[in-house]
């Protein structure tokens, strides 16, 4: 079975080498649009995902730009890249845009750290570096994705800003009707995001157990694809697991991806925003559910307490370290 799924892989891998060589070719054979006809972007990929189509991360941004700056995969003036949600033909993207005179704007997420990422760290930074040294300017998504990218990417060449991620707040908004947490329904908590990190969900689960010791009937929703196992059905497995062991029967929903226009109601089934990532550098979905109403309960490490506040929610202090994560203790959590 193993080698079958390399042998996927590899095939898979193929096909987008050819595909990539291939939109090389005609980015080479199209002129760029002149620039005095207007701003013609490109996102690096040939096609930007609709409103109703499930995204997450990086991608969501580009989603929302497109309304604004359509994608224009082959005649662009201006290259438009993110680390979250880089192409892998990137490098070759950008010798294209710097050949043809088009600036290259690069917005500056995480980076691999040895905490998170483990071996080969360094590896999976170099194309964010090569960026940020060929980008005319670059948006850092927060203070502490400058200060990470500073320590692990060097200095970008050309000129930047801190921009925290934007949220529509015509569309993500409170609930009508009465506010206040636990009406007509149990307390809720929110696990949003994707679920691509065990410990997330883990403490998530026991943070729920802690909290029924004193709320019985409160809630856990999880959202996103449990990928934090390459096999869904054992990340399934080990969710079940935990949740019998912790006596949490019937207290938990899996809700799984969904699309941007569902994600405002998603957010209205919930009381509090339960948000254990260590390090995360700027959230949407931190954002999101604030715009919605909600409180957020945090690890206060990363990007996270800028966009909080001393007002909108409360954080568990983490230390600044990058050779190890700390997830928050559910029992502060529950506190």
């Amino acid at each position: 079975m193993l080698l079958a799924r390399k042998a996927r892989t590899a095939l898979r891998l193929a096909r987008l080498g050819v595909a990539a060589r291939q939109r090389h070719r005609r980015i080479a054979r199209t002129a760029a649009a002149p620039v005095a006809s207007g701003i013609r972007v490109s996102y690096g990929i040939d096609h930007v995902s609709g409103e109703g189509e499930p995204l997450s991360g990086g991608m969501v941004k580009f989603q929302r730009l497109a309304r604004e700056f359509s994608n224009a995969p082959l005649d662009f003036n201006l290259l438009y890249l993110g680390s979250s949600s880089r192409p892998p033909d990137s490098a070759a993207l950008i010798r294209l845009a710097a050949r043809r005179g088009a600036p290259l704007v690069w917005n500056q997420d995480g980076v691999a750290y040895p905490g998170w990422h483990g071996p080969g760290w360094q590896k999976a930074n170099r194309p964010m570096a090569d960026a940020l040294r060929a980008a005319r300017h670059v948006f850092f998504q927060s203070e502490f994705c400058k200060l990470t990218a500073d320590r692990f990417l060097g200095e970008p060449a050309g000129s930047w800003e801190i921009l925290h991620n934007a949220v529509d707040t015509t569309v993500f908004t409170p609930a009508a009707g009465p506010a206040g947490v636990g009406v007509d329904r149990p307390l809720t908590l929110l696990l949003g995001g994707s679920q691509y990190q065990w410990y997330r969900v883990e403490v998530a689960l026991r943070t729920l157990a802690e909290l029924r010791t004193t709320i019985p009937d409160a809630r856990l929703l999880i959202t996103g694809a449990l990928v934090f196992e390459a096999d869904a059905a054992r990340a399934h497995r080990a969710v079940e697991t935990l949740q019998r062991d912790l006596d949490l029967a019937g207290a938990i929903d899996l809700l799984g991806a969904f699309t941007q226009a569902e994600a405002p109601d998603v957010y209205r089934r919930a009381d509090i925003l339960l948000h254990p990532k260590v390090n995360d550098p700027c959230p949407g979905t931190v954002l999101e559910a604030m715009a919605c109403g909600l409180p957020v309960v945090f690890s206060a490490s990363g990007g996270v307490p800028e966009l909080v506040g001393p007002h909108a929610g409360l954080g568990v202090p983490a230390p600044l370290d990058f050779e190890q994560d700390h997830p928050p203790a559910p029992e502060e959590l529950a506190r």
